[in-house]
């Protein structure tokens, strides 16, 4: 789905992936970190990445393979080199911002990328391994 640069869509494109990640057979807790990744990402994507330029799109892709719940975000602006973004865990970094998004998503996530999207811009892909009762 196709997302405008504002804040409000942020909502949307939570709501959306963590109902299709209940369909899919996640339970409350991981459709809670589901959900707060895809909210970490989308706002990152807005306000990083798209600069809140409202020309400028998000993109949300949500995919449903037989091992793993894949969802994709990618942005419309420069990218960005992962290695760069400080550790929001390290001393001098505790009071500032930067980086916890990105925290969040790795740890509530069973994998995590970033990389150069295929028209520019950065690309979040990240995963969580379908449960075992749907697996089975």
């Amino acid at each position: 789905m196709t997302l405008e640069t504002l804040l409000e869509s942020v909502d949307l494109g939570e709501n959306i992936t963590v109902r299709v990640a209940e369909a899919a057979g996640f339970g409350e807790e991981d459709r809670y970190r589901i959900g707060i990744a895809v909210r970490e990402g989308l706002i990152n994507a807005i306000v990083y990445g798209n600069g809140e330029k409202r020309g400028k799109k998000v993109h949300l892709t949500l995919e449903l393979a037989p091992e793993k719940f894949v969802i994709h975000i990618l942005d419309e602006g420069m990218g960005f080199d992962i290695n760069a973004v400080p550790d929001p865990t390290a001393e001098e970094n505790l009071l500032k911002n930067s980086g916890r998004g990105i925290l969040l998503m790795r740890s509530f996530m069973d994998e995590f990328a970033v990389v150069r999207g295929r028209t520019g811009g950065a690309e979040v892909v990240m995963s969580k391994r379908m449960p075992e009762q749907v697996r089975a």
